[in-house]
């Protein structure tokens, strides 16, 4: 099931993370796709302060992986833009991180093999000024976006 949801502010992109924030538990995988400045990172800015992190949340584009430990979950955000080989993804302890807490990864490409059949993917894109994700979820996560 998939749904597309325009976002006309950043408010908008606040909304889906507020809605999402609650869906989320240990084991969660959420991977982000979408261009260079489609709002990746201002999402998981957005979904962390929901699950309570009080960490500054920023982009993990150079170090690969950020963990932010002081919310209600262990809150783990990946950046595979740089990643060549599925060795380099398994050497970060990716299957640790599903495993305990909500794993949030941007550019998941090398990820899709491992990633649990329940996901819920999120695709951001924009148009000039028109900004909007589309949101394809699985089972038991479908009926929250129909």
């Amino acid at each position: 099931m998939s749904k597309k949801i325009d976002l006309t502010s950043e408010q908008d992109t606040i909304d889906l993370a507020h809605y999402i924030a609650p869906l989320l538990g240990p084991g969660s995988v959420v991977p982000l796709s979408g261009d260079l400045g489609s709002g990746k990172t201002f999402f998981v800015k957005a979904l962390g302060s929901f699950l309570g992190i009080t960490e500054e949340i920023d982009s993990p584009s150079f170090v690969l992986l950020k963990e932010y430990h002081c919310g209600r979950f262990p809150l783990y955000h990946l950046d595979l833009y740089r990643l060549k080989t599925e060795d380099e993804l398994m050497d970060l302890g990716v299957l640790d991180m599903i495993e305990s807490g909500i794993t949030v990864i941007e550019w998941p490409r090398l990820a899709q093999e491992i990633l649990p059949y329940e996901t819920l993917r999120l695709e951001f894109g924009f148009e000039d000024s028109k900004r909007w994700v589309l949101v394809s979820a699985e089972d038991s996560l479908k009926e929250f976006f129909e």
